[in-house]
């Protein structure tokens, strides 16, 4: 038997008759819950006997016995909190506590955190431009919109939320983040961040807007490379990528056409699996994309390549950094183990559980992680990430001039084992067109140079020389 006890020097009032009507109350909500509880292990009892199962399975005590300590609690609070509770809010925090417990990337999402859900996957919403992730418990910014709130103060990826708000942000929820976040166009959010090699943390008033993320840029360098970066991966994405590579190739067309292909996926948070599958697609004739797989090691879906819609065999590099995540990695890792692309950067972040996207009849939803991704080869993604072929760590414009000015050589040359190995099916002696060069020609200071981009301009020197072969 529970026992309440009063603390302070309150005195206790109140009538007998009113005691008795709070334990009615109470006792009628346990026997409601108990009553739900009895029926759905009748219902898994009758399940199994009409299995039709012979053998002896071993004893396990009920999910359903817990019940009884939930059905009390709620009874207490109904009856005895200090305030009448508002019952939605009850039950949704009960939810949300409970799938809590499951991994970082699981939640329950109430009617107004799923629209906004909803809205982000289709590429326009309202907030500050940043998509977060989780983090050793720290909220982290993965990704920044261009040209939006958190964009033009000077938010960048790596950054950790210290409070949103004045609420601490350590172990906050992803859609309590999101929803705190979000707002109304004109509203303020003020938000202090943690940043690497800063000592003190940096707090930033950011005024909410509108934010329509365009999934797709594209544009032709002068060499006929077809640059394309995409931020996520939306309902849109795969779309938004045809229509890019098809106006290149008229661009090309009387030029000799496209030459070939960088795919820019850094700082890519990931969305839709599908878009995945679809982006994967446009570049691969056959294969496994992406499988899953559930509890156990289950196989529950193999998305394969079709050969209708493939696009020519351009050479094709792959930009990832440790900001890639999720869809972003799935593509990176169906294309590097189909030795359709090489993969240049750093490693990805290692985000690859699968969640599912439960509707529920009041408007909310769970956002459940029901298994994680495996590339063709049959490489989990989960916590590890992709490895890219040549890892290249950004340098940022500064040091790049610097080393420029020191004669350092710039060019793929100086990257150990640049484009050895079987995927580059390249002899030994062969030499790379541009390996002896310390920087840009003249000619490469044209507009759409990517000069000051160190990982990119070692991507492309990379594709330059898959290209001369």
């Amino acid at each position: 038997m529970e026992r309440s006890t009063n603390v302070g020097n309150a005195t206790r009032t109140g009538t007998a008759r009113a005691e008795r009507a709070r334990s009615r109350r109470l006792w009628a909500v346990c026997a409601s819950a108990f009553a739900g509880a009895f029926a759905a292990v009748l219902v898994l009892g009758a399940t199994l006997l009409l299995g039709g199962r012979a053998e002896a399975t071993p004893t396990r005590a009920s999910p359903y016995a817990n019940l009884a300590i939930f059905a009390r609690a709620l009874a207490h609070i109904e009856a005895s909190h200090v305030e009448p509770p508002d019952q939605d809010r009850l039950i949704y925090g009960a939810i949300k506590g409970m799938v809590e417990t499951l991994d970082p990337h699981s939640t329950f999402l109430d009617p107004e955190e799923y629209r906004i859900l909803t809205s982000d996957t289709q590429g326009r919403f309202g907030g500050i431009g940043v998509s977060i992730d989780v983090r050793d418990g720290w909220l982290t910014v993965h990704g920044v919109t261009e040209g939006s709130p958190a964009d033009r103060a000077g938010v960048i990826p790596g950054d950790r939320f210290l409070t949103i708000d004045g609420w601490a942000a350590r172990d906050m929820p992803i859609s309590e983040a999101v929803r705190r976040m979000r707002g109304d166009p004109g509203t303020e959010v003020r938000v202090r961040i943690r940043r690497e090699n800063v000592e003190d943390a940096v707090e930033v008033t950011l005024t909410r807007e509108v934010i329509h993320v365009e999934a797709v840029e594209a544009r032709v360098l002068p060499d006929r490379v077809v640059y394309v970066r995409i931020r996520s991966f939306q309902g849109t994405t795969t779309d938004e990528l045809r229509a890019a590579i098809d106006h290149a190739a008229e661009e090309t067309r009387d030029a000799g056409g496209i030459s070939g292909v960088m795919l820019d996926l850094r700082g890519n948070p990931g969305g839709l699996l599908d878009e995945a599958v679809r982006v994967s697609d446009e570049f691969l004739e056959e294969g496994v994309i992406v499988s899953t797989r559930a509890r156990g090691g289950e196989l529950i879906e193999e998305a394969r390549a079709r050969r209708a819609g493939t696009r020519p065999n351009w050479p094709m590099v792959i930009l990832v950094d440790h900001f890639s995540a999720s869809a972003s990695e799935i593509v990176a890792g169906a294309l590097q183990d189909h030795r359709r692309a090489v993969v240049v950067g750093s490693r990805t972040w290692g985000k690859g559980s699968v969640q599912n996207i439960v509707e529920l009849p009041d408007g909310s939803a769970l956002k459940l992680t029901v298994a994680r991704y495996f590339t063709p080869n049959g490489t989990s993604i989960q916590a590890h990430g992709i490895d890219p072929d040549v890892e290249v760590e950004q340098l940022d414009a500064e040091t790049l001039a610097r080393l420029r000015r020191e004669g350092v050589v710039v060019s793929e040359a100086v990257l150990e084992g640049h484009l050895s190995g079987e995927r580059e099916r390249r002899t030994e002696t062969s030499t790379p067109r541009d390996q002896a060069r310390t920087g840009p020609s003249e000619g490469d200071a044209s507009e759409g140079s990517l000069d000051d981009d160190f990982q990119a301009h070692l991507a492309h020197e990379i594709l330059r020389a898959m290209i001369s072969r």
